[in-house]
């Protein structure tokens, strides 16, 4: 039987309204310093707000990093302390009480730390000593590109005490209400890092092999799933590719039969859907100029791998999305900048193709 964008999907014993989702969106909002550094504020509850009134089944936060120097920038949000916690709860409330399921992502931006909002010098990196700079980290001191720092390379006690800091993240992610946590393994940020030979020259029992590179991930996603209840789900995102493959480029990077051959341990180490996206355009051909084109490598992680997948990348038009969930290509769709554009989009499909999704009662009794 096909499902539609309005049907229900049940992770573990939690059930999503509908197929139509929110995806991880970074606002560069949060106080860079001070008592509420990392915290959300009125901006925050407004932009996650608006979108659960608009009918989004799900809705994930932006990236929210486990320590202060997994920030991408001095003005993400972060889940390492108690006012952070707290300062959640008014959200995750107001989310559920309007039928939609709160879910955080929590990450580590590694060797892409400490740079600039992107509306401020495109996003530059802030050096050490400079503002709000510090010196990032990464698998290998291999910076992201000519003008970013020379991250330094984790040591491998550093490495089990960050294992640490996304389960005490989600520790706290739960007592802030939410009910969806998802890792952020992709974009290139940590995990990713870890995962792709590109970033990752280790020789230690964290690099070189595929089981080694993975193993980050893997002890990330396990330590979370042990302090996450077993009734709730935990997603993992990936980049499904790094383009290089498809560039034609001779130096090794991740691909899409790795991404695979990861679902398949995602789902044996209790991960419940794989949020698949692929982290920018490719470089050298006109692919990602198509819509759906980051869509087959989700369906091919759905039928090769035998796990939940959600596709992401320009999803823009109600019947496009639909046809993807009922064309079993992917069990759910991340909307990300058309949401931005339109925070009533899910009401706009329910009409366009007479579907039903919750509609807040005040605006049911107003004439």
């Amino acid at each position: 039987m096909s499902n539609s964008l309005f049907d229900p999907l049940t992770l573990r014993s939690l059930t999503i309204p509908n197929r139509i989702w929110m995806a991880s969106m970074c606002q560069y909002s949060a106080a860079p310093e001070g008592p509420g550094t990392g915290a959300p504020d009125d901006w925050h509850f407004a932009h996650l707000a608006s979108r659960a009134a608009g009918g989004a089944g799900l809705i994930l936060t932006e990236a929210t990093a486990v320590t202060p120097e997994g920030r991408i920038t001095p003005y993400d949000l972060g889940l390492w302390n108690d006012e952070q916690t707290r300062a959640f709860r008014r959200i995750t409330a107001f989310l559920k009480a309007q039928g939609t399921v709160p879910g955080i992502q929590l990450g580590h931006a590694g060797r892409k730390a400490s740079t600039e909002r992107t509306w401020v010098d495109d996003g530059a990196p802030i050096p050490p000593g400079h503002g709000h700079g510090w010196t990032p980290v990464a698998p290998s001191p291999i910076a992201f590109d000519d003008a970013s720092t020379v991250p330094r390379e984790l040591s491998m006690p550093e490495i089990k005490a960050l294992v640490e800091a996304f389960a005490d993240a989600a520790r706290r992610a739960l007592d802030a209400g939410f009910e969806v946590v998802e890792i952020h393994g992709a974009h290139g940020y940590l995990l990713h890092q870890f995962l792709s030979p590109v970033s990752n020259h280790r020789t230690d029992a964290y690099g070189g092999s595929f089981d080694n590179r993975a193993r980050f991930a893997l002890e990330v996603l396990d330590a979370v799933r042990a302090v996450w209840p077993e009734h709730l789900p935990v997603l993992f995102r990936v980049s499904a590719t790094d383009w290089l493959q498809e560039s034609g480029r001779p130096e090794p990077g991740w691909t899409a039969d790795d991404t695979v051959r990861l679902a398949r341990e995602l789902r044996a180490h209790g991960a419940d859907l794989l949020d698949v996206s692929t982290g920018g355009n490719l470089p050298d051909a006109d692919i990602s100029d198509s819509p759906d084109y980051q869509v087959p490598y989700a369906e091919r992680a759905r039928t090769e791998a035998g796990i939940p997948v959600a596709a992401v990348g320009r999803i823009t038009a109600p019947r496009q999305a639909d046809a993807i969930v009922a064309g079993g290509r992917a069990d759910a769709v991340l909307l990300g900048r058309e949401l931005l554009r339109d925070p009533y989009w899910p009401r706009r499909a329910a009409r366009e193709l007479g579907g039903e999704v919750t509609t807040p009662v005040q605006y049911l009794a107003a004439p």
